[in-house]
């Protein structure tokens, strides 16, 4: 069976806009330098999704600290006040293709990864309720 094309992608906000890109969502918590609003062509930018300036600093993109940076940042993205954007991220994704930007070097730590997978897990059908069995 044929593997189906990933509905949500990620890129550095450096390189060039593409076609299969489809909505090109920013998730830095700061303008990535250097770069111009007409050259990075974004759709949206999810700010409030970036990891808290605290956790940035902390994690400095220390591949060492990679794992407790995935489980810091999971932490803070469970708040209620960011539950309505990740289903609307997650809504959007359903519909057309979506590539998260990040401007970080490192394309393997960096908030746009743990930010894939977890609107990856909600595109994912969830399996029915079991059904109790009546005791009686």
């Amino acid at each position: 069976m044929p593997r189906r094309q990933p509905r949500i992608l990620i890129k550095r906000a450096y390189e060039p806009p593409a076609a299969e890109d489809g909505q090109r969502v920013l998730v830095d918590r700061l303008w990535p330098r250097g770069i111009s609003k007409a050259r990075i062509q974004i759709d949206f930018w999810a700010r409030e999704l970036a990891p808290s300036t605290e956790l940035r600093k902390w994690f400095n993109h220390d591949p060492a600290r990679w794992e407790e940076f995935q489980r810091r940042y999971r932490a803070e993205l469970e708040a209620p006040e960011h539950a309505v954007l990740l289903d609307d991220l997650a809504a959007r994704a359903r519909t057309q293709p979506m590539t998260l930007l990040y401007g970080a070097r490192d394309t393997e730590h960096n908030e746009a990864v743990v930010l894939q997978d977890l609107l990856e897990q909600q595109q994912r059908p969830r399996p029915a309720p079991r059904k109790r069995a009546r005791t009686g």
